[in-house]
């Protein structure tokens, strides 16, 4: 890092101007050297700002690193967040917060470099394009750990990281973690009926029973998107969110406000998968739209349905991504069950730097025999999916 660089902190999203942020690599869809990820956009991330979804109120105080040269231009970035909590991130440690604690130490509060609530891979060591990145993402990465001992904070945590910028991480000192995920890879497939030719004979069977029993009560599928997202759609969506995120996580991390935002800021890069009964929509999951693929983020229902989970989640988003000619789709964290549905299972990364010795030594002597386990379950799991032998 040359003395005209300089780093900073911004606090918020409404000081950055949108395209600024946007410049940076997998961030803008005039970037045409990384695919666009629509969570690294500025309109997704300040929505959940604004809408008050992720906030210093719910936990989620913004800490983002601004690289910028002598003239004030933005030649990188890093979302991060200075987090109470390590709720909505996928990504656990509670149990080496709980050991921590236990020996006497403070864990919260911890940076979170991450898009809130969302699970999904892409670039954090944001960077200009037509420029060598690797002074700046160096810098980025040792300008977090920095950052870390400044604040006195216990760790810096980078998830869902892709794999290229995990040996930057190691070089700045922080820890790899692997985990695992379930995509469905897009082969070229012309529809549905040519993906299911690829299955072995039962697995085939079984998922065209599965999804004719899904709408056998007089159900109908619906894709909307774009200036379908209307208040009234997403008053409707919100409440199968209520209803399913209230069950599953005793409270649910999005506002009501978080939906109108993007639905007026990316409504493009939205499709909600909806599914109707009686004349009223009694289901439907979120999903985004990246350059290169279907990004699934939840789901909530008003009624129970046997497979209409499957259905709506799982099977209409393969057929979107057929129809759109789209490469894959991303369904959200964990889940065996997707495999018979065609996922296959994907390894994802985070760093970590912890700046306690003693954790830190404990924590990397887990994370390796972690990683060997998480290799070796995606290599069995691999072996038993859905394909005929040879597909796959």
């Amino acid at each position: 890092m040359t003395d005209a660089i300089n780093i900073r902190i911004e606090h918020s999203f409404t000081s950055i101007a949108p395209a600024n942020w946007n410049r940076l690599a997998g961030a803008s869809k005039a970037n045409a050297s990384v695919p666009y990820n629509p969570f690294l956009s500025h309109a997704y991330l300040s929505a959940l700002e604004e809408s008050g979804s992720a906030t210093a109120e719910t936990g989620w105080l913004g800490q983002h690193l601004l690289m910028e040269d002598a003239d004030g231009f933005l030649r990188g970035a890093l979302p991060c967040y200075m987090k109470s909590h390590s709720q909505g991130e996928y990504v656990f440690d509670h149990g080496w917060a709980d050991a921590f604690e236990r020996a006497g130490g403070r864990y919260y509060p911890k940076l979170q470099c991450s898009v809130p609530f969302t699970p999904v891979t892409g670039p954090r060591l944001l960077t200009t394009e037509g420029r060598d990145p690797r002074p700046i993402r160096d810098a980025l990465a040792a300008g977090l750990k920095e950052l870390t001992r400044r604040h006195g904070v216990s760790s810096a945590h980078v998830t869902f990281v892709p794999a290229d910028e995990v040996p930057i991480f190691e070089r700045a000192g922080f820890l790899h973690r692997t985990d695992q995920q379930f995509h469905f890879t897009n082969e070229g497939y012309g529809s549905y009926g040519d993906f299911l030719e690829t299955l072995a004979s039962r697995k085939r069977k079984a998922l065209k029973k599965e999804r004719r029993t899904a709408v056998e009560q007089g159900i109908t599928i619906d894709w909307l998107t774009g200036s379908d997202l209307t208040e009234e759609i997403w008053d409707q969506f919100f409440a199968f969110y209520m209803d399913t995120g209230g069950r599953k996580w005793g409270r649910p991390y999005l506002t009501r406000s978080f939906y109108s935002l993007i639905g007026e800021r990316m409504a493009d890069d939205v499709l909600l998968v909806m599914a109707k009964r009686g004349g009223r929509y009694v289901a439907g999951a979120i999903n985004f739209i990246g350059d290169d693929a279907l990004y699934g983020r939840h789901w909530g229902c008003i009624e129970d349905h046997p497979f209409l989970h499957f259905e709506v989640c799982y099977h209409q988003a393969i057929d979107f991504a057929i129809a759109k000619g789209l490469k894959r789709v991303e369904a959200g964290a964990q889940g065996e069950h997707k495999l018979a549905r065609g996922y296959m299972p994907v390894t994802t990364h985070s760093a970590h730097f912890i700046t306690h010795p003693g954790l830190a030594r404990a924590v990397a002597d887990y994370l390796e025999r972690e990683r060997r386990d998480v290799e070796d379950t995606s290599e069995f799991l691999a072996e038993h999916g859905p394909f005929r032998k040879g597909e796959r």
